[in-house]
């Protein structure tokens, strides 16, 4: 389904993975084989339009011409911590992307984001940035990575996001209009917490076992 710049998918083995993920009884390790492997069937979708040109190659038994990726080299931005696990399962499809890193965290009393490190490749203005992120809730974290990808010439941007809140899209296409988001779900809205409900839960937490 699409909607302005907001794609959400509608496979059915991200539906299903999805269904799983959400279930408070996944246990860490089963919850992070799922992200990666939901990273994975996503950048699938997300990178179907990416244009391709035509080569030459020779099999075994003759010379053909085939298909190769063309267009930008993709760099793919996990925002620390919980976005690492999405970054593995991109990285297995397109093990030729490059890997940046932006650690935000959310002020528990603000609910702000404060960015505490950032560090893309070299080329960044040049290549196409894919931020993940497990959850897009109130938006300002995904804000303050396109602010920083932005200020260093990046304007290519898509955030993937396994569950997002009304909330978070909003704020992120206030701010920055030209950005696609691609999503496996839009949740109902979020609480006084700043967690999307029904969600998942805190994914960091869930991802590291550390609650």
């Amino acid at each position: 389904m699409t909607t302005g710049k907001v794609y959400v998918f509608d496979h059915p083995l991200i539906l299903h993975k999805l269904t799983i993920l959400r279930d408070k009884r996944t246990g860490h390790k089963e919850f992070r084989e799922l992200v990666e492997e939901l990273a994975m069937l996503m950048a699938f979708e997300v990178t179907r339009a990416h244009p391709t040109r035509e080569v030459e190659v020779e099999t075994p038994l003759a010379t053909m011409k085939g298909r190769s990726i063309a267009g930008q080299e993709i760099a793919v931005i996990p925002i620390l911590r919980a976005g690492l696990a999405m970054e593995v399962g991109v990285s297995r499809l397109i093990p030729t992307a490059r890997i940046g890193h932006v650690g935000i965290y959310r002020d528990p009393e603000s609910l702000e984001p404060v960015t505490y490190y950032a560090k893309f490749p070299v080329d960044i203005a040049e290549r196409e940035a894919m931020i993940v992120d497990p959850m897009l809730a109130t938006g300002g974290s995904i804000v303050a990575c396109i602010d920083a990808l932005k200020q260093r010439g990046c304007r290519t941007i898509k955030v993937m996001a396994i569950i997002s809140a009304p909330e978070g899209i909003k704020k992120v296409h206030d701010a920055h209009r030209d950005v696609e988001i691609y999503t496996a779900a839009v949740d109902s809205h979020l609480n006084d917490h700043g967690y999307i409900v029904p969600g998942l839960g805190d994914a960091g937490d869930r991802l590291f076992g550390t609650k």
